[in-house]
This record gives C-alpha cells, structure tokens and sequence, in this order.
C-alpha cells in the first residue's frame, strides 16, 4: 500500500442537531476515506464464513481494496504481516477454524495492524459465544454485528430465542450494551439496524444511508464489516470515524443500487456497481450521519 497522503478532516464532530453542520464534517470524512482506500488499495485478509466469501471479495474490489481470503493456519505467520487490516467473521464457523483465527488476530496485534470482529450469531449457542469472547479478549480495533449480537456480547451468555444471524433487537435498543462493550474491550462498536450506531464508549452517532431491502440479500452485513476494515486500514489512528463513513458509503451504495433493481437479486448487483462507482458530488450530498442523543 502507498503512503496514505489524504488529508483526513480534523475538527470535532459537530452540534447534534444541526444536519447541514453534521455533514459538513462527516460527508469529506466519508469521501477523504473512499478516495484513501482507491489510491492505495489497502490488502485486507478476510477469515470468513463460506456464505458471505464471494460478496465479501466484491464488495472490498469494488470499494478499492485488494481482498485475500486466507484461512489456513499454516499461512498466517507469513502472511498475516504483509496485510493492512485483518477481518474476523465468524458466521460458519468450526472448531478447525478457531486456532487461524486467533493466531491471525495475535499476529495482527503483533504487528499494529486493525483487525475487525464480526461475531455473527454469537448468542445462538455456547460454543459459538465463547468463541466470540475469546476473539474479543484479543482486543479488535472494531467490533461489528446486529442488536442481537452486540447484546449477547455485553451480556456473555446464550439467547434462547435467537434466530441465528437475524437480530430480534432493533439498533437502537442495543446503544447502552454498545457503549458499555466499547468501554469494556477497547473496541469501537457498530451495531447494524435501520440506523446504524457507532460509538468508542463515550461518543455515539447514528448512520442513516441503507434501504431495508439490503436485509434480504445474504453476506451484506459480513461484506459491510469488511468495508469497515478497509477504511479503518488507511485510517488506522481514528477508527470511530472510519467504521462510520463505511457504513455511510455502503448503505448509500444500497439507495442508489436500490433505484435501478426490481429485488433482492438485481440489487445485490446494482450494489456493487453502485460502490465501484460513487463519485465525491453524491457523496458530499446524500452522507447522512448525525449524534444520537
């Protein structure tokens, strides 16, 4: 990857009612990412689920990035260290899978690079939630998942009436587990919903751009938290604000995807055309994120 030269706004994050002032910091924030991730094509390695591999791959091509899906634990030591961010998922996962995944993590840290946890379904059942607090113990740079998920989390144990990967919570009702994961992990948190909600523990905003048809198409989620690493990959100093302007830039992706297809299936492919094609006009006019109070 190329030295990061992109000047990253820096002033404070805005007055939380005033729109036009919000997206006069988080819109260039959100640009300033996207075009660092295009000019330097950061190279993520993605250990994730069987489902999400093939959408994951295109969503990061799509946005810029270079993926490697590399799983094998005799790999890691060697490769691992050559990568810009590393990306957890754990959505299929098996006892196999486990040792790559926290060496890769340690070897992450080892080396100062972000690493981003997507702890898909970690209520549903025992082994896969301890699984998910033995990955959190490792300290990822971020932590992405639903309501359900983040719940479970902060909680530490099993939800009986889990759906698996599909949340029962809305966003929103999972802002104080967020906020007290973050302060207890280190980690920023993003819980994805309707609005997406990002918060380091003490700061929380809200993340609007989406359509509710993204839901319906498997691996959106897993490929948003791989966005997620890669822009936290070419701003590594201020995660809080490079797991928000992914989440804009993908769900704005998803609205205007969402104007051109007839489904699920055609906005799947609409949504990739979308993010390899977003320009900074579009961008600095439909960003939309705000403070929650």
């Amino acid at each position: 990857m190329e030295d990061n030269k992109t000047q990253f706004p820096q002033q404070p994050p805005p007055p939380p009612n005033d729109v036009a002032e919000t997206n006069k910091f988080w819109a260039p924030q959100a640009w300033a990412h996207l075009q660092s991730v295009r000019r330097s094509s950061p190279l993520i390695q993605c250990i994730t689920n069987f489902v999400s591999m093939d959408l994951v791959a295109n969503v990061l091509l799509s946005g810029g990035a270079s993926p490697a899906m590399l799983h094998s634990v005799q790999e890691i030591p060697d490769f691992t260290p050559k990568t810009h961010a590393l990306c957890i998922n754990v959505g299929t996962l098996v006892p196999d899978w486990l040792p790559a995944m926290k060496m890769a993590a340690q070897v992450a840290n080892e080396c100062n690079k972000p690493w981003v946890l997507d702890p898909v379904a970690a209520g549903a059942s025992g082994f896969r939630l301890k699984a998910c607090l033995d990955l959190l113990k490792l300290r990822p740079t971020v932590v992405r998942g639903n309501g359900s998920e983040i719940m479970a989390l902060f909680r530490g144990s099993v939800d009986e009436n889990s759906k698996g990967a599909d949340s029962l919570h809305e966003s929103t009702d999972a802002i104080e587990a967020a906020k007290s994961l973050a302060q207890i992990s280190g980690s920023i948190v993003a819980v994805s919903g309707a609005i997406d909600i990002v918060t380091d523990g003490h700061r929380v905003v809200g993340v609007k751009n989406g359509v509710p048809m993204l839901q319906k198409i498997t691996a959106t989620g897993c490929s948003v938290t791989a966005l997620i690493a890669a822009f936290v990959a070419i701003d590594p100093l201020r995660p809080f604000e490079a797991t928000a302007t992914a989440l804009s830039v993908f769900g704005l992706a998803g609205e205007i995807g969402m104007d051109m297809a007839k489904g699920p299936a055609s906005l799947r492919m609409y949504l990739i055309d979308a993010l390899h094609g977003l320009d900074e006009a579009t961008i600095l006019r439909r960003v939309n994120i705000g403070k929650m109070l």
